[in-house]
């Protein structure tokens, strides 16, 4: 993984986002379209409400706020799962009890999520992870960003979708059950990790230091649920007409080897 860590650690010298309060770089295309990209945490804490002054601003400025997906409708797009064989079955023994052990912990239904996918497993229990740092979805960045551009009468425009991102999530192989490994392996450092970027938004001058970025995704989930979905958005930004926009992705989007940023400032060889 240390690999890994030093190209991280290059991506990190070319960026310079520590100018606002909170995690964001500028970015300006030819044709006079400019990106204001915040680095969003999905849930937040009561204190990260409202949001800083200078995001407000920017936010009145905007001719649209782009999101990865209006998570405001709070419609499940999961729908029925499919009759899967038992839990027991689809991971090791290893495995089962430690799920069993968290469900315990955080007083979660082992009868419940048996019954789902491995990848709605691990995003179920991420998400009660979170809710039990304090954590709520109603102060997360983008919650609150697309609240402000419905008051303000402000377009969204959707990267994604929850449709697209729920169709990523069902074509990983074997059930997403990488995202479930990852997830049971990385359990406390993902714990640090949210807490890490809690402070990213909490401090007046964020410090953003590779240091802090414990790796919770190995290799090939990295490439993609983060590289190749960036790639796919720097392809939608790049086509946008001409305007001033904020776009709030997850934070991690911002940093690491084929970040946002970077691929779109990226300029192809002649």
């Amino acid at each position: 993984m240390s690999h890994l860590f030093n190209r991280l650690a290059r991506w990190f010298g070319r960026l310079s986002p520590a100018q606002y309060p909170y995690p964001a770089v500028d970015v300006s295309l030819p044709g006079g379209r400019y990106f204001h990209l915040v680095g969003s945490i999905h849930m937040g804490t009561q204190n990260m409400a409202p949001l800083p002054r200078e995001l407000t601003y920017k936010m009145s400025q905007a001719d649209a706020l782009i999101v990865e997906a209006d998570i405001v409708n709070n419609d499940s797009p999961f729908g029925q799962p499919d009759d899967l064989p038992p839990l027991s079955e689809r991971v090791n023994a290893e495995q089962y009890e430690q799920i069993e052990r968290l469900c315990e912990e955080m007083g979660t239904s082992l009868y419940r999520l048996a019954s789902l996918p491995c990848w709605q497993i691990a995003l179920t229990l991420q998400a009660v992870q979170a809710q039990r740092l304090g954590l709520r979805g109603e102060y997360g960045i983008d919650f609150q960003l697309l609240t402000g551009a419905r008051t303000q009468g402000k377009k969204v425009i959707e990267l994604e979708g929850a449709q697209q991102q729920l169709t990523l999530l069902q074509q990983l192989p074997n059930e997403g059950r990488s995202l479930l490994e990852d997830t049971l392996t990385h359990w406390h450092t993902n714990a640090r990790l949210l807490q890490t970027m809690i402070g990213w938004w909490l401090e007046r001058r964020p410090s953003i230091n590779i240091d802090q970025l414990p790796a919770t995704f190995g290799n090939t989930l990295y490439d993609v649920l983060m590289h190749q979905r960036n790639k796919q958005w720097q392809q939608r930004l790049e086509a946008m007409p001409a305007g001033n926009y904020v776009v709030a992705v997850g934070a991690l989007h911002l940093y690491g080897e084929g970040n946002l940023p970077g691929l779109l400032k990226h300029k192809p060889s002649a």
